[in-house]
């Protein structure tokens, strides 16, 4: 049966603005580019013109073979998973487009990869030669496109040897995608669907068996859990519309399949002690009254000190600008004979007008502002506080700059719940609803390896064994 790779992508400049989109078949095993699509659109958003993309990629592949097993790859998180089914489509310009991509290949036939955009230049390309040309009045000419050209070498480098760190590290799909190629790199490749396992080292922070290994107790684990940075009472999600359990074939690694990835950097993530806004559960971020640590919270600092030092893995201890992270902090690294760093991009997010309230008294006062924040990821705290996707792209960099500060090396990061909730989700390729289904607790310990090609492994969540 053939296989094909669909990369598609769309654009708009204004938003709503002149806007076009590209798409481009790829033969997954030479990287050859076997079709090419691309359209001035008019006024248009970016999302419709990724809609159009897509349709047109799907299109272009059942000219090509209508039995194919089609990768499609976007740098699109919403028609990801929108199309994969995991998140609602309520716009209702989205709802005909994403029907109409669904009925041109069987389901079975389709599954969806979400890339970084820097992996998806050969699609930003044809978009933006689409927009270039409507911006003359013209339509799209492939004799016109360099496209194929521009990036021909880039897929043939990739396709012949093992690839480089491909995306942010951290971000669960160019990680999979990159453990993927290496295989096929290695002679070997697994069957289409299938998810690959990369060969990881069996550590946490040197001594993985005391944190999780026979006898150790649970970590305290819910199911459900507004990321505050206080312990707010939970409020359960809605169920992501289309979501359905899924069971996943991993191929086993064979030795010596990849390259030596070296030693990972460990990110050790602390959530801070209690502070006395931790019991009453009240919103608390970095736009309240920056309590300090109360007394539970001190003992619960000590403890944690003293778990760690046991250990003597940590190398460098890096806080959030808050007070109660940098006491929480001070405790370990004197423990530790370490110095603190503090990293401003570790910080808590703004709560805005809900600082220092409780869950019932938000949606007593703020009811519609409190659903829309729980519907979406961008929506933000009344009052100007920071939305979970403002948080993300902030968080996403503060890592990105720490793992190339710290290579190879563990790194106590004492920080709050949503930085530690966004990095495990992340590190997951989860989606944004996964951030309210994480139990923090204070002073609880979470760890994720971090590998040269891209891959992340979350290899502890929400320990509080030092704590009992």
């Amino acid at each position: 049966m053939p296989r094909f790779v669909v990369e598609a992508d769309g654009g708009s400049r204004g938003n709503p603005g002149p806007a076009g989109y590209g798409a481009v078949v790829l033969d997954p095993e030479t990287g050859e580019t076997l079709a090419e699509r691309a359209e001035y659109i008019g006024v248009a958003t970016n999302n419709v013109a990724e809609y159009k993309g897509l349709i047109a990629g799907l299109q272009a592949a059942r000219e090509l073979a209508p039995a194919a097993q089609v990768l499609v790859r976007m740098d699109s998180k919403l028609v990801v998973e929108q199309m994969s089914g995991r998140w609602k489509i309520k716009h209702p310009d989205m709802k005909p487009l994403a029907a109409q991509a669904a009925q041109i290949l069987p389901a079975s036939q389709v599954t969806y990869e979400w890339i970084p955009r820097d992996r998806n230049k050969h699609a930003d390309r044809l978009a933006n030669e689409a927009m270039d040309a409507g911006r003359l009045g013209r339509q799209w000419e492939p004799s016109a496109s360099t496209a194929a050209l521009d990036h021909g070498a880039a897929r043939a480098v990739a396709a012949s040897s093992a690839p480089p760190a491909s995306g942010p590290p951290g971000d669960a799909a160019a990680g999979a995608a990159a453990a993927r190629a290496a295989l096929a790199s290695a002679g070997g490749r697994p069957r289409a669907g299938a998810a690959v396992e990369p060969a990881i080292p069996d550590t946490l922070f040197a001594d993985a068996e005391a944190l999780t290994g026979p006898g150790h107790p649970a970590a305290d684990t819910l199911v459900i859990e507004p990321c505050l940075d206080s312990d707010t009472p939970a409020t359960p999600a809605a169920e992501p519309s289309g979501a359905a359990d899924a069971t996943a074939t991993v191929a086993a690694a064979a030795p010596g399949w990849g390259p030596d990835m070296g030693a990972p950097a460990t990110f050790v993530l602390l959530r801070h002690g209690e502070t006395a806004l931790t019991p009453q559960k009240r919103f608390s971020g970095s736009g309240g009254s920056d309590p300090e640590l109360s007394p539970a919270g001190r003992r619960q600092a000590a403890a944690v000190a003293e778990a760690l030092a046991a250990r003597g893995t940590v190398q460098s201890v890096i806080a959030s600008p808050l007070r109660r992270c940098r006491e929480t902090a001070r405790a370990v690294a004197d423990r530790l004979g370490l110095d603190v760093t503090v990293e401003e991009g570790l910080r808590e997010v703004d709560f805005g007008a809900w600082e220092g309230l409780t869950f019932a008294e938000v949606q007593e006062r703020f009811p519609d502002d409190l659903q829309a924040w729980l519907d979406s990821p961008k929506a933000a705290p009344t009052g100007g506080g920071e939305s979970f996707a403002a948080a993300t792209r902030r968080i996403s960099a503060t890592r990105d700059r720490l793992l190339a500060a710290h290579a190879g090396r563990t790194v106590l990061l004492v920080t709050h719940v949503t930085p530690v909730k966004i990095l495990v989700r992340l590190a997951l390729g989860a989606p944004p609803e996964a951030l309210f289904r994480m139990e923090l607790s204070a002073a609880s310990l979470s760890a994720v390896a971090y590998y040269a090609d891209g891959n992340a492994s979350v290899r502890l969540l929400n320990d509080t064994s030092h704590l009992r």
